[in-house]
This record gives C-alpha cells, structure tokens and sequence, in this order.
C-alpha cells in the first residue's frame, strides 16, 4: 500500500512548511511548543553533556544490541561503498569518459520515537550516511518522552556517529533540517521514516531536497513450500504487522496444507500477542493467502506485489534468489527473519520502498547518499568523430546553437591546417 495521501494531512503540512519558510526559527519553534510540549525555547540542540546524562540509566545488554547494529550495517555499508569504484576509459579514440563517486554535502536525518520507538533506524541513516563519506549530518529525534528525547534513541544516534542531534520532532523537525534553520546549513537530502505527516513533509520538500523513500506501512511476504514451519511462517508474518494495523502481510504457497495451518496458527499466536490488537487489525483488513500452482507462479505472484519485504522459507531458496526481480530485501531460509535487518543485526539497510515501489526503485543503501558524477575530455584528433555527427542532429532539429559549437571547432581545425598550424592535444 503507498503512503497516504489525506487531504487534511496535506493541507496542513503545506500551511506549516510555508510558515516555517517564511518565519524561520521562531515558528519552528511555535509548532515545537504547540505540538510536542517543547519549553526549551530554540535551544534544541542536545549538548554531548545532555546526552551522557539522558543515556546513563540505559540498561548494559541493550547498550551492546545497539552497538551491534551501528557496527554491522556499517560494515555492511562500507562493503558497498568499496565496490563503487571511481573509473576513466577511452569511449572512441581521443575521447577519453569516467565517472566519480561524490558524497552529497549536507544529510538530515529524522529519528522517530512514537508508539515503537525504531531504534535502529539511526543504523541506517545516519551510520551509512557516515560511511558515504557525508560531511555534514544533522539528526533530529521528538522530545515525546515527558519534554526529553528517547534515551536509546539518542544512544542509537550516537553510537551511530551522530555529531550534532535536536529535539525536534514531525514536520518542524523536517522543515528545520531543509532550510538550514540548525546549523545555517540547509539539507541536500532528508531521510528516516515517521508518521503520515513526515510521509507527507518528505512528499512536500521533494525537490527543494532528495529524500530516501516515501514509504507507506510496513510490508511483508512469505513464500513457503511444503518443507516450511506454519509457527514460523505465522510468527513472521505477525512480526511485521505488529508495527502498525495497515501493514500488509502476505503469503504465497505451494501447499494447500501449509496455508489451513498458517492461518489457524496466526489466530493461535493473536490470542498470546501482547500487540495482538494492532496485529491482528493489520492481519484481518490486510493479510492473504494465496495458493499457487508452482514455484512460477509463486515467483509471477511477488512480482506483482512487489512487497517491502520477502522471505522465502522453501526446500530450495536459491532458485527464487535467481528468479524473483521485484523485492526490497530478500531473506533465503529459515534461519534468517526479517525481524534480523529491522533491528540491525544482518548490516542490510531496513529503509525500503512500499507500495510496489520495489518494482522500480530500490531501498536507501551507502549509495544513495553519494552522486555519480561523470566527465569527459577529448583530444584536437576526435573532434571529426564527435563535431560532424553534432552538426548534422542539431541541423535536423533546428538548433543553431548546438550547431554552431560544434562547427566553430571544425572551422579551426580547418583553419589550422590551413596555416600549418597545429594546437596542442
């Protein structure tokens, strides 16, 4: 399902981001008062002193699960990053074409902390950031936790190599971040998820910045054989839609049997659930089942979903490994859970694309975050090879312009030569 377009949602965050605008600081500052309860002025930055303190009671064990995670996605990150190599080579003789690797200026990174806070979403943000190469990183996270920013949320971020983190929350924080109003540096590009009003900022500033993905709820999907476990397959699918009651869940199978069992199991598991209400919603209104004939059809059925996330829990992953093309993350086996990547603990990067946006786009990755640049250089001698075909397009299509670049360097070659005159390569 694609992120929400309400129009309520919509009108209201075009109302704030124009006020921000042409306010500034002291309006984000108003919403900030208005809307999180905030009373610390436009003093939102949380200072490294503030933030030993807000972290210090954070428990031993939780501290090194998130420690982990920063860690491994950007090991993970890192190993991208080396296979994105820079290159130069001779297109046709004379004309020589690279490209180069260059990390975007400025990143603003927006960290929930609502109902669930994400704690690994600084892993994939703000840590892979740092792995690009990005200068600049600005993180915000709300102060919903009685006027004070989460406390593992803000470990996260630091542990994640935050530098500079504001308690600043929803569409003030984002607007903030793209018009520079933190650090007189306004943003090239804002990622990190949140409610449908940040959806909908993200939406809005597309264009003023880049952004990762507008992601709608979080998806996921199952493709199961006979072989598979109905208590995994079940308890999987409740992973994910616990996070929220219009997450779609989805199971594809070959085995009649497998999908009677997985659906008396999602109902056993509900009863035991501590979230069995969001979960059992997100079940009911956006769960399937759907039986096919064959791995084919099982692979020409998820195609067509596209879905967020995909397990393939069969007697023989590789082979949808090798067919499947529409996909945000893939999980082969059963001994790997998507469950793994949200907390951080696989180093793939939980951001991905919703509402069959897999068909097109891919998730946010180290590259992401870095602009492939190319240039070009050519030599006096393949000037023939590139300025003759120019002027006979640009002839075609009426563009004197064009074609008078192009000829003014045939008309000095020519005149060289006349002259006995060569310039240098």
């Amino acid at each position: 399902m694609a992120a929400q377009s309400d129009p309520k949602v919509i009108s209201t965050v075009s109302a704030m981001l124009s006020t921000i605008e042409a306010k500034g600081i002291e309006a984000v500052r108003d919403y900030a008062e208005r809307l999180d309860g905030w009373k610390g002025g436009t003093a939102f930055e949380i200072t490294p002193a503030d933030a030993d303190r807000l972290t210090a009671d954070l428990p031993a064990d939780l501290r090194e699960a998130l420690d982990a995670g920063a860690e491994r996605t950007q090991r993970f990150a890192h190993m991208q990053r080396a296979r994105l190599t820079d290159f130069e080579d001779e297109v046709i003789p004379g004309v020589v074409c690279g490209q180069k690797y260059v990390p975007v200026g400025t990143v603003g990174a927006y960290l929930p902390a609502g109902r669930f806070p994400l704690l690994a979403s600084a892993f994939m943000t703000v840590g892979v950031a740092r792995a690009a190469g990005v200068p600049n990183i600005v993180s915000c996270t709300p102060p919903s936790n009685n006027g004070q920013v989460h406390p593992a949320v803000l470990y996260s971020a630091r542990v994640s190599g935050a530098e500079r983190i504001f308690a600043l929350g929803g569409v003030q924080a984002l607007a903030a971040m793209a018009f520079g109003l933190l650090d007189a540096s306004p943003a090239d590009m804002i990622v990190g998820a949140g409610n449908a009003y940040v959806a909908e900022a993200k939406r809005q500033l597309y264009g003023t910045v880049g952004i990762d993905v507008l992601a709608g709820p979080s998806e996921v999907a199952v493709i199961a054989d006979d072989t598979a476990s109905a208590a995994m397959v079940a308890a999987d699918l409740l992973a994910q839609a616990e996070h929220g009651p219009t997450s779609p869940a989805c199971l594809v199978t070959t085995s009649h049997r497998l999908a009677a069992e997985v659906e008396v199991e999602i109902e056993r598991q509900l009863r035991g659930l501590a979230t069995g209400e969001i979960a059992g919603a997100a079940w009911r209104d956006w769960g399937s089942i759907y039986v096919a004939d064959s791995a084919r059809t099982a692979v020409e059925i998820m195609d067509t979903l596209a879905p967020e996330h995909l397990e393939i829990l069969t007697e023989d992953p590789d082979y949808y490994l090798d067919n499947l093309r529409n996909y945000g993350s893939l999980f082969l086996g059963e001994w790997s859970t998507v469950a793994y990547a949200d907390k951080g603990m696989s180093g793939t990067n939980h951001v991905l694309p919703t509402g069959r946006g897999a068909r097109y786009t891919e998730g946010l990755s180290v590259a992401r975050f870095l602009k492939q640049l190319t240039y070009q250089r050519a030599t006096r001698e393949a000037t023939m090879a590139q300025a003759g075909p120019v002027v006979t397009i640009a002839d075609f299509e009426q563009m004197p312009a064009h074609r008078d670049s192009a000829q003014l360097r045939l008309d000095l070659i020519r005149a060289q030569d006349a002259s006995g005159l060569v310039a240098a390569p």
